[in-house]
């Protein structure tokens, strides 16, 4: 299976738009994160296209009607600690019922390999759209450990969504889970010697909350 079959790059202007100014070393704290919240609600626009619905009675103030809304236990958003803390909101604003875990995991700075420390997850997960966040998708380790975790406790319909990724993170995670659905702000060129993606935005969590 050719790997860019389930995976969406997006080419909305307004998205490659707010990327150029992440990617900017200039662009401060307050900006970056407030931008950070912008994409990551564009981006689910269109990932939340599938959602699936039902219709509901619902009293106009002309008459009775059958109207859809969104059906079953909803969605759960879980981000990758710490980065993807910084998309939540912006999934929240278009989803204000849907309940938010969160998996920790920290990189080797040797093997560049993913190390669990923490994961917390809505139940039933099994019942719900889940939704995983992270800005980078670089090696695709951390992405990788965070879907098989979520599998391990019972989800199901698993979407992940990235901000910018490198092709060899989006390989490795559509190679290890076929079915989940990735969905990439930009697809940036490649990784370099120290795993980070190039050109990319530098650290997202340092820029998003602040710290080096």
């Amino acid at each position: 299976m050719n790997y860019m079959e389930n995976v969406t790059v997006m080419d909305h202007p307004l998205i490659q738009h707010k990327i150029s100014i992440l990617r900017d070393k200039n662009t401060g704290t307050n900006e970056f994160r407030r931008l950070v919240e912008e994409i990551a609600m564009l981006e689910g626009f269109e990932a939340l296209s599938d959602l699936p619905l039902q219709d509901v009675e619902i009293e106009t103030p002309i008459e009775t009607c059958m109207t859809p809304m969104i059906a079953g236990r909803k969605l759960a958003v879980v981000p990758i600690l710490r980065a993807g803390l910084g998309m939540v909101s912006g999934i929240l604003a278009l989803v204000p019922s849907a309940k938010v875990g969160h998996i920790g995991l920290y990189r080797d700075e040797v093997t560049h390999e993913p190390h669990e420390y923490y994961c917390k997850l809505p139940n039933p997960i099994n019942e719900r759209t889940i939704v995983v966040l992270d800005p980078m998708l670089a090696t695709g380790g951390s992405a990788v450990d965070a879907v098989s975790m979520i599998k391990q406790h019972g989800g199901k319909n698993i979407k992940f969504m990235c901000i910018i990724a490198a092709p060899e993170g989006v390989k490795r995670l559509h190679e290890a889970h076929p079915d989940v659905q990735i969905y990439v702000g930009h697809m940036d060129r490649q990784l370099n010697e120290d795993a980070y993606i190039c050109p990319g935005l530098g650290d997202a969590g340092d820029r998003i909350f602040g710290t080096k």
